[in-house]
């Protein structure tokens, strides 16, 4: 598998999946595993996975072998590149399309998925410090794509019924949920993460359903990393 000078090969899940990305530029973390577990997913369901990356939620979710099929859209063509290769190099290209593109101007049919899934950029625009990285720029502060374009962008992707799930700021849930419930996605699933027992919640997921009914079940929570501590 060519590499480019600044990527590298990383074993993730104790080698079950083989990662390529970036030495010093973006790096996935510990929340696009958390949320590709909290997924739920039924059998051959169509995906969309929102601002992929090098494709590890994509990646995550081959691997269980529930989802029918499942389509990447990124917008930086060097993760792109990486997610496509990723795909490639775990032998799962036959399941998994990469797109580059922007879901402010979706390359997608309205209601083709069943579910939906983004671990977007958690900052907003104007808050702290950018970082001069423009790739770990976009992926942390809310340059390329709100929280709204995300949800508008599931609203047009999602079937009646179909599934959001993301992961976010817990200290800006009350913004999602509203933001989610102006789009007609009633959220339905939370789990709350927390660095630990002591401590405040960090983040929060969060599953919505396109059209769905009230009533929330809050899932027990996660400390730390969860199950995925001693990786």
């Amino acid at each position: 598998m060519l590499l480019t000078e600044d990527e590298q090969i990383d074993a993730v899940l104790d080698g079950q999946l083989k990662i390529i990305q970036s030495r010093h530029g973006y790096r996935f973390s510990v929340d696009a595993k958390l949320l590709a577990d909290f997924i739920s997913i039924m059998p051959g369901d169509v995906v969309v996975d929102l601002g992929a990356g090098c494709g590890i939620i994509s990646l995550l979710l081959a691997k269980k072998g529930r989802a029918g099929s499942i389509v990447g859209l990124e917008l930086q063509e060097e993760l792109a590149s990486q997610a496509k290769r990723n795909a490639i190099l775990n032998g799962l290209e036959e399941c998994i399309a990469i797109l580059l593109g922007d879901l402010r101007a979706l390359p997608l049919a309205s209601r083709c998925a069943d579910v939906v899934v983004c671990n977007p950029p958690y900052r907003k625009k104007r808050s702290g410090r950018i970082n001069p990285d423009p790739c770990k720029a976009l992926a942390r502060h809310e340059i390329a794509m709100s929280l709204l374009d995300i949800l508008a962008a599931a609203k047009t992707l999602l079937r009646s019924g179909g599934k959001l799930a993301l992961i976010y700021p817990a200290n800006r849930l009350t913004e999602v949920f509203s933001r989610m419930r102006s789009q007609d996605l009633e959220p339905k699933r939370l789990q709350v993460i927390y660095p630990d027992p002591a401590s405040y919640a960090k983040l929060a997921m969060i599953e919505g359903r396109l059209g769905g009914k009230s009533g929330l079940t809050i899932l027990p929570p996660i400390f730390g990393q969860g199950r995925f501590s001693i990786r």
